[in-house]
């Protein structure tokens, strides 16, 4: 068995604190999935931009952009069979079936949200294949 063991300088008096503390430090995980997409699939990293004032406004670009795709995967995980368009625009859903439909083997088989999240990592250059 795990035992595992938190240790924090926030005062917990009973087992309520001690819960919502856990669970402040289980939202941490999303964060740093948050901080991943920012990271590796948009390549904050990569940025060689040459002033402060650039590099701000390429963060705060591609935070909006992260947040999206941490949205949507996020939705995906809890709901993967749900339809597209709980977090999908009209237009997004429309352009990721013509993707699909120039591919001379489409990928889109279901019209389910887990579907829709592929291609879009696919466009990112995940290639979804097995044993990666």
């Amino acid at each position: 068995p795990i035992d595992w063991k938190l240790v924090t300088n926030l005062p917990v008096e009973d087992l309520s604190a001690a819960v919502e503390k856990l669970g402040w430090y289980a939202l941490r995980w999303k964060a740093e999935v948050f901080h991943k997409v920012m990271k590796s699939g948009c390549r904050a990293e990569e940025a060689r931009l040459e002033t402060a004032e650039r590099l701000a406004k390429f963060l705060a670009l591609i935070a909006v952009v992260s947040w999206r795709i941490f949205f949507i995967t996020m939705s995906a995980r809890a709901k993967p069979d749900a339809a597209p368009d709980i977090v999908l625009t009209f237009a997004e859903i429309t352009a990721l079936d013509r993707i699909d439909a120039s591919r001379t083997r489409p990928r889109l088989q279901r019209p389910t949200l887990a579907a829709y999240l592929l291609q879009i990592a696919m466009l990112g250059g995940y290639l979804a294949r097995n044993h990666d």
